[in-house]
């Protein structure tokens, strides 16, 4: 389990810990609504962490599809491989593509909507600049 799932996991459980702490010593007529609210959130966050997995990979191939769509109308007629890295340190909406006719050359796109769309990274070959590849792109992601 990665480092932030664990702390983040412990950070609910302290919160949870000190809702039903508090509810316990709240006076009786609302002790009975601050526990059904303590346990309604003991519900939401265990629902929340197996479930948060799930909803990011079907995030994740909305986002792959959004950037092969905007691919072929900006690169008409060429072909290229998209993928990801892995890992929580990674934001997953951004995604690696090589393009087939430019070899050792890595855009790194930033998928935040349909409509924005932008090269965030560059890796060119060893003693390229960015702005020699025949796929860069100018505009920024602002």
């Amino acid at each position: 389990m990665h480092p932030k799932t664990v702390f983040e996991i412990f950070l609910s459980t302290i919160i949870i810990i000190l809702i039903f702490s508090v509810s316990l010593f709240l006076p009786k007529k609302f002790r009975k609504y601050s526990l059904i609210t303590a346990s309604l959130v003991t519900v939401l966050i265990c629902l929340f962490f197996p479930l948060r997995p799930y909803w990011i990979d079907y995030q994740v191939s909305i986002k792959r599809e959004q950037l092969n769509h905007y691919l072929a109308e900006t690169y008409p007629n060429q072909k290229w491989e998209i993928t990801q890295r892995e890992g929580r340190s990674y934001s997953p909406y951004q995604f690696k593509v090589e393009f087939d006719n430019e070899t050792n050359w890595t855009y790194t796109y930033a998928v935040v909507s349909e409509q924005k769309i932008c090269q965030v990274v560059w890796t060119p070959p060893q003693g390229k600049f960015p702005d020699e590849g025949e796929h860069f792109e100018k505009e920024s992601c602002d």
